[in-house]
């Protein structure tokens, strides 16, 4: 007799989540290899993968914590520096695979430690200090990078806050980061394979954390705090819990995206404000607390500019409108009945009713 699998309701949503980006992966592979891509879509690729995770880490922070962070960007930078200055002092000496997964983990370690000095004093407050106090960090992190210059010789390391030339090194000396201009000459180790198995772990990392005991009282102090607290649930503890794994989540979205690029530059654009939010507008288009959407919002928002360049001036103006119909597919009343309604289990429910009448 063949013994039948039951899944819980978590594993069949996280296996058909991570199935999802298993099979675009696959189908992306194929027409790579086919060569149907454009070397636009082509360069596309791993970007895609730097934003879902991007994306997905930033949802625990908001959608299943219900803390909102204006600077995931910072997170990100410091994962990008902290691997890329690893990456370029062991370029010469240590083999790329090696070197590319310790650059990972340093990344992410860096992160998420940097989460949890920011989480110890600030988590501990109520209303929007978070948001605060993260947005600073990401601003204070990105100016300190703007102005910091690293040299290694024969010596040591020689740092400076003023420029290259008062680091006092020798003259075969090297300079790995060199203020505004940032690291030149990372390696680029980052691909779409790396990328997406990076992303399938994240999912996983996210999901089942989701749906464990750590999770579940995660989510009673973001739907009640007094009521979590009153049954004996550590606030400071499990709030840090989440927060530190989201930043480090983020901080591997950083070492793709230093390891995607032969320069990297700590600019407005790369770790600002501005990318803080985009960010946050996958995560709320995706639905607040909807992993699988955020995800398939990063997907659709990072490919549709790029593809639709040959509009021109109207190109922003499409891009604006499908962001309007995004957002009201799915808050609108109506159309969240009309999404149950029509919903494909729900499809599959009447389909198999009427079989067996």
């Amino acid at each position: 007799m063949k013994k039948q699998i039951n899944l819980t309701k978590a594993t069949k949503s996280t296996l058909i989540t991570v199935g999802m980006v298993v099979v675009a992966y696959v189908i992306l592979q194929i027409l790579v290899g086919a060569g149907a891509l454009s070397s636009l879509m082509k360069g596309l690729l791993v970007p895609l993968c730097i934003y879902a995770i991007m994306a997905v880490s930033l949802n625990l922070t908001v959608g299943i914590l219900g803390e909102l962070s204006l600077g995931h960007a910072g997170f990100m930078c410091v994962g990008a520096f902290t691997s890329a200055f690893f990456s370029l002092c062991f370029k010469e000496t240590m083999a790329a695979g090696p070197r590319f997964l310790l650059a990972i983990i340093i990344g992410g370690a860096a992160a998420a430690l940097s989460g949890l000095l920011i989480g110890i004093p600030v988590l501990r407050l109520k209303g929007d200090y978070l948001a605060i106090v993260t947005l600073a960090f990401g601003e204070i992190i990105k100016n300190i990078i703007n102005v910091l210059y690293v040299g290694r010789d024969e010596a040591g390391f020689h740092f400076s806050m003023k420029d290259a030339f008062s680091m006092n090194m020798a003259s075969d000396g090297q300079v790995l980061i060199n203020g505004a201009q940032g690291i030149t000459g990372t390696p680029n180790d980052s691909n779409f394979t790396i990328g997406a198995i990076l992303l399938v772990l994240t999912l996983i990392i996210v999901l089942n954390l989701i749906h464990s005991r750590p999770g579940r009282a995660i989510m009673a102090i973001r739907d009640n705090r007094i009521a979590a607290e009153s049954v004996g649930i550590n606030i400071t503890q499990f709030k840090l819990l989440a927060f530190s794994i989201s930043a480090g989540l983020a901080g591997i979205g950083g070492v793709l995206y230093a390891h995607n690029l032969s320069i990297l530059q700590a600019q407005p654009k790369n770790f600002g404000y501005n990318m803080s939010i985009m960010i946050l507008v996958y995560v709320v288009l995706g639905g607040i607390g909807n992993i699988r959407g955020s995800v398939i919002a990063s997907v659709i928002l990072v490919l549709l500019p790029e593809l639709m360049r040959q509009l021109n001036d109207y190109r922003m103006l499409i891009y604006s409108v499908v962001l309007i119909g995004m957002m009201i597919f799915n808050w609108s009343p109506k159309a969240k009945e009309f999404r149950e309604k029509y919903s494909f289990k729900r499809l599959i429910a009447k389909k198999t009713e009427k079989e067996e009448a």
